[in-house]
């Protein structure tokens, strides 16, 4: 579907609705898209942090959900 005919759809759904709750989200959405998004920076510390992290994860050096929720359980245990 092309976008002009999605936009086209999208006006045409928006005119037949009466559904106000709707009709507000739809334009929150919208509205996102207008403002400008600051696109937050890491340090290059949180980029190395963040690269360990990914790394660890390809290594398999990681818990499961479970996993993890057991140990914490076995903690709060002690």
């Amino acid at each position: 579907m092309s976008t002009i005919e999605l936009r086209k759809r999208l006006i045409d759904k928006i005119q037949k609705t009466d559904n106000e709750n709707l009709l507000e989200e739809a334009y929150r959405l919208l509205e996102l898209e207008t403002q400008d998004i600051e696109v937050y920076k890491l340090t290059d510390e949180q980029r190395k942090a963040v690269n360990e992290a990914r790394q660890e994860i390809k290594d398999g050096q990681f818990l499961t959900d479970e996993q993890a929720n057991n140990e914490i359980d076995e903690w709060l245990r002690k």
